[in-house]
């Protein structure tokens, strides 16, 4: 009885003094354990006087019950303290400024896009678009393109197999666009291109949009307007020096090339214009009879403009960018100072 007496005071010593859930395990298991101490003496009861094995029983009982009750109180005490260590540990002071997260932003050639979009739909122009691998029906023959035309040759292009290519300028579009649209319309075709270049002006894949309008009376003169107005808006200058040269593609006659003064030196001349004061900036003319045909337009009845000019070129004399390979670098340095 004495002994038993002791054994339940030193486990109560040893709970009451237990700093963790740990150490409680271990006073649980040391005494109420399979081997534990009472536990031990459950088993010898056996070698006890048969009238005195229920009354040892019964205290042996009571003690396990009394270490049970204290075992989970003091654990209930360290799970409380624990709590509030972990709350102090982690209290926010609300009153500091946040942080923020970082903002990103379009990139510049998306930022070029955009903008010639909305110039061109502000004036009634639809946005096409079409596939990046096109057959050489669409990107070459359907455009007055020649089967002897250096375009064509494997070196020059990027082949798929034999019928079939990544197209090499938006223009296939306005082919797709006219067999399903009715004249009067209007479109650009904006998207990727991709050519064998590659130096500070060229790039393996590259931006263009590609521009068409059909209807009854579309002139030259149509073609002149739509453009300086646009380059003009682009670049935010209303004296912006503007020619058009004679110039040669299959799919318009008459065909020109569109200068303007060079945005880099005033047109005083540097070294971006080869000093003649004079950047050319785009392709145009008035759609081949052919072209129209190819698209399903009677030649008879409408006449058509189109243009096309390169994104990446634009956007370099918008900004100052003196080599092309800049834009697909992803170098974070150049790109954040467009946003």
């Amino acid at each position: 009885m004495k002994n038993l007496e002791n054994l339940v005071n030193e486990a109560v010593i040893l709970i009451d003094r237990s700093e963790n859930a740990t150490e409680l395990e271990h006073i649980k298991v040391r005494y109420l354990g399979k081997e534990g101490e009472l536990t031990k003496l459950l088993r010898g009861l056996g070698e006890l006087p048969q009238a005195d094995r229920p009354v040892m029983g019964n205290l042996i009982n009571q003690a396990k019950k009394s270490l049970d009750e204290a075992l989970a109180l003091r654990k209930k005490i360290i799970e409380e303290k624990d709590m509030i260590a972990q709350l102090e540990g982690e209290t926010l002071d609300v009153t500091l400024p946040g942080r923020g997260l970082g903002v990103g932003g379009a990139h510049p050639i998306s930022r070029v896009l955009l903008r010639i979009e909305s110039l061109f739909r502000s004036i009634g122009f639809a946005v096409a678009s079409g596939p990046e691998i096109e057959t050489d029906f669409y990107n070459f023959t359907a455009l007055n393109i020649p089967q002897n035309h250096p375009a064509r040759a494997m070196h020059d292009t990027f082949y798929v197999d034999s019928m079939n290519l990544l197209r090499t300028h938006t223009s296939p579009v306005q082919i797709r666009y006219m067999k399903n649209h009715r004249p009067p319309l209007k479109a650009i075709a904006p998207g990727r291109v991709y050519r064998c270049d590659s130096d500070v002006t060229h790039t393996p894949m590259f931006h263009q949009v590609e521009g068409l309008w059909v209807d009854e009376n579309v002139n030259f003169s149509a073609l002149k307007g739509v453009l300086i107005d646009f380059m003009q808006k682009f670049f935010e200058r209303d004296d912006l020096p503007i020619r058009f040269r004679p110039s040669f593609f299959p799919f318009t006659e008459p065909s020109a090339e569109m200068d303007i003064g060079c945005v880099m030196c005033d047109g005083k001349g540097c070294r971006v214009c080869g000093n003649t004061g004079w950047l050319e900036v785009l392709g145009c003319g008035m759609v081949h009879p052919n072209v129209l045909k190819h698209g399903e337009i009677d030649a008879e009845k409408y006449t058509a403009l189109a243009f096309g000019l390169g994104v990446e070129r634009l956007a370099m004399l918008r900004y100052g960018v003196n080599d092309l390979r800049l834009f697909f670098d992803n170098d974070l340095r150049f790109l954040e100072q467009f946003n």
